[in-house]
């Protein structure tokens, strides 16, 4: 089988931003480089704008645009790859190219001014998570204790969100604040989370967030840190990733599942799925499982028709 891949989440720009001498094209320290997003026939790679908790707030947005300029200048530079300005892009895409989609996971660096996220929104970032584990002055993630959901400047941002077309990611919100977003965005995604069920873990959903995902024409993004797949301390193995899509497709989601990676995000790997040049690994474990048609909306036709799809 030789379907393509779209991948709705990876960190390699704060692996960039970290080392800015690393080269995108075949670094062996970035798991979603060009070489490996042609060897597992990626053909739509979402790149993350993430912050580390640790840079000072009057940094934060500066430190945002620096891995901005780094996509353009790394990442749109490499052959064959074209930015993704607008969803209706990807109906474009020639055989040959690689789609690169901006995203921005957490939205401590804007503050409370919204004015930044439409900068970010004219720089090409397509989909917006308000948080990642810690509260800003949006939401609650789901490292805080208090679980508060949005506020409201967080319901003005999904709102202007709906307005730009953009994705509202809620992977890495709190419960209430995934509720909150259920009500209100068009295009709720969560872009890299896993079933709850199957693995404790707080970062995953539980089943009556994947079922409200689907209800409301959303995306999930099953991911492949083993933390989120697996309780056991054995490496996790392919079979596990199949397990969760196995769980959601039983919860009526078959067709609002695909992957979203995060490969660049984590340092411990499912066994033969190190990194993007692997994902032939994972669509043949799928096949033993599942139709043509069926796998072919996991890598690629359900998120298409999610994000260009009319609300």
């Amino acid at each position: 089988m030789n379907s393509f891949i779209i991948d709705s989440h990876c960190d390699a720009l704060l692996k960039l931003w970290e080392q800015p001498q690393r080269d995108y094209h075949t670094s062996a320290e970035i798991d979603a480089n060009l070489d490996r997003l042609i060897a597992g026939n990626v053909r739509v790679q979402l790149f993350a704008i993430f912050v580390e908790p640790w840079v000072k707030h009057d940094q934060k947005f500066q430190v945002v645009l620096e891995q901005i300029d780094l996509f353009y200048k790394k990442v749109l530079t490499a052959p064959k790859v074209r930015h993704i300005k607008k969803w209706s892009d990807l109906t474009s895409l020639q055989d040959g190219e690689i789609g690169a989609v901006l995203t921005l996971e957490g939205v401590d660096a804007i503050g409370d001014d919204l004015t930044k996220l439409t900068i970010l929104y004219q720089l090409g970032v397509l989909s917006v998570g308000l948080t990642w584990n810690q509260a800003n002055l949006c939401a609650d993630g789901v490292g805080e204790p208090r679980g508060a959901g949005l506020s409201v400047l967080g319901k003005e941002l999904v709102e202007l969100n709906n307005q730009f077309d953009v994705l509202t990611d809620v992977s890495h919100l709190s419960i209430n604040g995934f509720w909150d977003v259920m009500e209100l965005a068009k295009k709720p995604i969560a872009s890299h989370s896993n079933a709850r069920v199957l693995c404790e873990h707080p970062r995953n959903l539980y089943d009556d967030q994947i079922e409200a995902l689907t209800t409301n024409n959303g995306y999930i993004g099953i991911v492949f840190h083993p933390l989120f797949l697996t309780n056991s301390e054995e490496q996790p193995t392919i079979l596990d990733v199949v397990r969760h899509v196995e769980h959601l497709c039983s919860l009526g989601a078959e067709k609002h599942i695909g992957f979203g990676s995060d490969f660049d995000g984590i340092s411990v790997y499912v066994d033969k799925l190190r990194h993007s040049g692997e994902y032939g690994n994972l669509v043949n474990e799928l096949m033993k499982y599942f139709s043509t048609e069926v796998v072919n909306g996991f890598l690629h036709e359900n998120f298409r028709r999610f994000v260009i799809s009319e609300r």
